[in-house]
C-alpha cells in the first residue's frame, strides 16, 4: 500500500534584506540632494555677519572673476546684458534679481550693474556667503 505524505508547501517571501536595500538607497538619494547645486558657477562670494534665504527661484546673475556675465547658467555679453535681464523679468513677472558677484572684483563693475537694474526697476539682492 502506497502511504502518501502530506506535504504543503508554504511559499515564503524572505523580506529581511528589504530593510537594507531601502536604508541604502535613501542614504543614496540622501547624499546625492546634498551635492546637487543649483548654481553651477564657482565664485569666492563676499561674506557677511548674517545671511537669510529666499525661498523662491529668482532671476541669477553671476559674474566670474574674468567678467563674463551669466543669467541663470548661461553666458550672456555685457552689451547685451540690459536687454536680456528686460526680457527675462518680464517673461517671469519677477522683478527680484540675484548678484553673485565675486569678493574680489571692483566695485566699479558691481556699479555698473546697479545701474542697469535702477533703469529697469529691478530689485537686486547680493548673494554673500557667511562669515
Amino acid at each position: 500500500m502506497a502511504i502518501k505524505r502530506k506535504r504543503r508547501f508554504h511559499p515564503e517571501l524572505f523580506s529581511a534584506s528589504m530593510s537594507d536595500i531601502m536604508f541604502f538607497l535613501f542614504l543614496f538619494f540622501l547624499i546625492i540632494s546634498t551635492l546637487a547645486n543649483p548654481n553651477v558657477i564657482k565664485l569666492t562670494l563676499p561674506k557677511a555677519e548674517s545671511t537669510e534665504t529666499t525661498k523662491k527661484d529668482h532671476l541669477t546673475l553671476s559674474v566670474t572673476p574674468e567678467k563674463h556675465y551669466f543669467l541663470n547658467k548661461e553666458e550672456v555679453p555685457f552689451d547685451q546684458l540690459e536687454m536680456e535681464l528686460a526680457a527675462r523679468v518680464q517673461n517671469s513677472g519677477d522683478k527680484n534679481v540675484v548678484i553673485r558677484i565675486p569678493a574680489d572684483l571692483q566695485v566699479q563693475d558691481l556699479v555698473d550693474l546697479m545701474q542697469i537694474g535702477v533703469k529697469l526697476k529691478l530689485n537686486f539682492v547680493i548673494a554673500t556667503a557667511k562669515n
